[in-house]
């Protein structure tokens, strides 16, 4: 029985339309006639001639929509600092087959993170980390050697952003041992739980590197 009002449903009524098309064809005086005879239908299938023209139309880092945006926070605890302001931009890393992906199978992000009135260290190096929200695992990004801008890629949907005054830069470096210039935390990682909190208490996402 189909869904309307005992009728057969749409996918019965095209088999059955389709069976009557192929029935053999009852003749005068006697015989069928044979049924008309289907051919098959061919199809074709041409990849795109220059698969780097076809991705170039996708929008890049910086060009992305205002939702893979997340604001950077300045410490204040660097001399030179306390009035930084900063943004940083998500988009996907660019691939021939359409989506990146790390050696773990998960997607890979390119991140630019940009500066307004940032001065440039007093002595040592600004260093770029990414982390996990848990800091569980940190990865060190690279050396912010140019102070108003840097970009580098994370395989994170939710990650942390930090920029640590080092003494110098260690490109062997496992974790961050000076103090924090700069944190900031991805857009996706506002979807947070406000399980365990009542019902008019918030989380308090300043902490996490929300203005």
């Amino acid at each position: 029985m189909g869904r309307f009002g005992g009728l057969p449903g749409p996918a019965v009524v095209g088999v059955a339309a389709g069976a009557a098309f192929l029935a053999p064809t009852p003749l005068e005086g006697g015989g069928v006639a044979e049924p008309p005879v289907r051919l098959p239908v061919e199809f074709s299938y041409e990849p795109a001639r220059n698969p780097a023209s076809a991705h170039a139309a996708c929008p890049r880092s910086g060009a992305g929509p205002e939702y893979y945006r997340f604001p950077l926070v300045s410490t204040g605890r660097v001399p030179g600092t306390g009035r930084a302001t900063g943004a940083g931009e998500v988009s996907f890393s660019p691939s021939p087959y359409g989506i990146a992906l790390a050696e773990d199978g998960s997607y890979l992000y390119d991140f630019t993170i940009r500066f307004q009135r940032l001065n440039r260290p007093p002595g040592g190096a600004y260093v770029v980390w990414t982390a996990t929200p848990t800091l569980d695992r940190i990865v060190l990004s690279g050396e912010l050697t140019d102070p108003w801008s840097f970009t580098g890629q994370v395989s994170w949907n939710k990650f942390l952003l930090v920029v640590t005054l080092e003494p110098t830069f260690d490109p062997d470096a496992v974790a961050w041992s000076g103090p924090v210039v700069i944190r900031g935390m991805s857009r996706s990682g506002m979807m947070h739980t406000m399980a365990g909190h009542g019902p008019f208490e918030e989380e308090n996402c300043a902490a996490y590197g929300y203005e």
